[in-house]
């Protein structure tokens, strides 16, 4: 496990101040062989930003929920709600959520996952009017008892701590079908081709260490027909709220980092990895080189975050 990172300059620029230097000013030599890479404002080697980015989500892990409420008022909860009702799944849907360690993004799948089979119900139900109220109870508990008809969400993370976190959650909410956890990289994922209908990753892919590879595994494991999504921090397009927003990101974001989490630093990585990530055209080609069609994105919060859909036909 590498040491914790050095501390980074907080002083504030803009998102396109940073991306018109490409970090250079914040940079350190790589101390290994392999290719140069970015890990926030510094360039470090590709080898050290796995370790690194591991690093940093293993010491978040068990104020990640905290933090995320914290830093986001509340509203990322919104984001992965509206999410979820863009991708709409049926009952039978098989869904991968990758970098999903604490299980936000599978466990607002299987709520509707539940809330489309107890409409289903409803509506067979209504169409059997002449059932006795014996024969409907029974029918009733016997759907109820179904294992969501054949739904089920994967959750992978290639952090055993982050795992661990959403595991507990779990426990917590009472969650006892539909639901498995892998330990897996997003580069290299552990399960066979054309194997789900749905691919999810939020707030995950910004951290990987090459993007274009983590698109062509979603690529090869989805099925034909299979749908893409993706929740990222992406590129405000409101001149005034990119103001506001970068002011809160430098200045106050890595401070409830220290003050809940004890980590200025992991959140000031955090912060920055934000602005290296692609705006919502280029990232958008990205995925179209990765071999998906009718891929759109759209914008939430001015930008703040952007959904990133597209199909494997």
């Amino acid at each position: 496990m590498a040491a914790p990172m050095r501390a980074v300059s907080r002083c504030l620029r803009p998102w396109w101040w940073w991306r018109g230097t490409g970090g250079c000013l914040f940079s350190q030599d790589a101390h290994s062989s392999g290719r140069d890479t970015h890990f926030g404002f510094q360039t470090v080697s590709e080898e050290e930003k796995g370790e690194k980015v591991y690093h940093v989500f293993e010491s978040v892990a068990q104020k990640y929920d905290i933090m995320n409420d914290s830093m986001s008022l509340g509203i990322h909860r919104l984001w992965k709600d509206w999410l979820i009702r863009h991708m709409n799944p049926t009952p039978g849907t098989q869904l991968l959520d990758v970098a999903g360690g604490t299980g936000d993004i599978a466990f607002r799948f299987i709520n509707y996952i539940r809330a489309q089979r107890e409409k289903l119900i409803r509506n067979q139900l209504k169409s059997q009017q002449n059932l006795s109220w014996s024969e409907i109870s029974k029918s009733y508990r016997h759907d109820r008892q179904g294992s969501l008809m054949g739904s089920q969400a994967v959750i992978c993370d290639i952090n055993k701590e982050m795992l661990k976190v959403g595991k507990e959650k779990l426990l917590q909410m009472g969650y006892s079908e539909g639901l498995s956890w892998v330990a897996g990289d997003a580069e290299e994922l552990p399960f066979a081709d054309d194997k789900f209908d749905v691919y999810t990753i939020a707030f995950g892919i910004r951290n990987v260490t090459h993007i274009e590879k983590a698109l062509e595994e979603a690529y090869r494991v989805l099925k034909p027909g299979g749908r893409f999504l993706c929740l990222e921090f992406s590129q405000v397009n409101n001149p005034l709220l990119a103001r506001i927003y970068d002011l809160y990101s430098f200045q106050v974001i890595p401070v409830l980092g220290e003050v809940i989490a004890g980590d200025w630093k992991s959140y000031q990585y955090l912060v920055e990895s934000i602005r290296r990530f692609p705006p919502q055209e280029e990232f958008k080609e990205m995925i179209e080189d990765a071999g998906f069609f009718k891929v759109n994105y759209h914008n939430l919060t001015s930008g703040v975050v952007a959904v990133h859909s597209g199909f494997k036909l």
